[in-house]
């Protein structure tokens, strides 16, 4: 919210509450960043509801009033794949992606009257207040609070095998703000094309490691590997010079 703020933007937030949508109408952008955030999700129901219905009557309020529209998508779409390009074949494993991806494909199927874009960000990190998530915070966020509270830091096993693409919370900022000046819709990835173990983000914080197995919860569906393909999204950005 500073970040749009400081470039000049006016911002009206939301907080979800059930049956309940935002009014749209006078505003020129609608960035839809909110939703269940946890891959170990299993209440299908709530998730749709939340990261589907919802997320799908939004954006259909928005093109109705011709209201420019962002939104955050994922790379769990990808799933257990080795090929990260927006074109590439998805295999959601968990609720959390399935909603995801079904959003995905009412805005491309829907498209048309406003702007829309949507991101699939990769591993976010670097965000303020993460505590709340529990789990489901990022890495970086764990490691750090782990680090500070008990002087050592649990991985799962293997750790060193598990390669993710981990980007700053800043370049999330910087991607919406930057697509707000491009009158384009589509799907981008949003990653820094460079990979990085667990264990190599572990091992930054400087204290004992030690492993743990995975839950089961996490064996069918965990990513070992998450690269970015930023081809589609630099191609963007220089071809409006943005």
């Amino acid at each position: 919210m500073t970040a749009l703020e400081q470039a000049n933007h006016t911002v009206i937030t939301y907080d979800w509450a059930d049956g309940v949508r935002p009014g749209v109408i006078d505003q020129d952008w609608v960035i839809h960043i909110g939703g269940i955030s946890s891959t170990t999700e299993r209440d299908v129901d709530r998730v749709l509801r939340q990261n589907y219905e919802f997320s799908a009557e939004l954006f259909d309020e928005c093109k109705r009033f011709g209201v420019n529209f962002q939104y955050a998508s994922s790379a769990s779409v990808y799933g257990l794949v080795s090929d990260f390009a927006e074109h590439s074949p998805v295999d959601p494993r968990t609720p959390y992606a399935w909603s995801k991806y079904l959003f995905e494909r009412h805005h491309t199927r829907h498209q048309g009257g406003n702007t829309a874009q949507g991101f699939r960000y990769f591993n976010v990190y670097g965000s303020e207040g993460e505590d709340h998530k529990g789990n489901q915070a990022s890495p970086h966020s764990q490691f750090q609070r782990q680090a500070k509270a008990t002087g050592t830091i649990k991985v799962f096993e293997n750790s060193e095998l598990y390669h993710r693409d981990f980007v700053h919370v800043s370049k999330i900022v910087d991607t919406h703000l930057r697509f707000m000046s491009i009158p384009e819709s589509g799907i981008w990835n949003v990653g820094t094309g460079k990979p990085q173990s667990f264990m190599d983000v572990a091992q930054q914080y400087g204290v004992p490691i030690t492993t743990v197995p995975m839950p089961d919860v996490l064996k069918d569906s965990y990513q070992k590997y998450t690269c970015a393909d930023m081809t589609k999204y630099n191609a963007t950005l220089k071809k409006y010079s943005v």
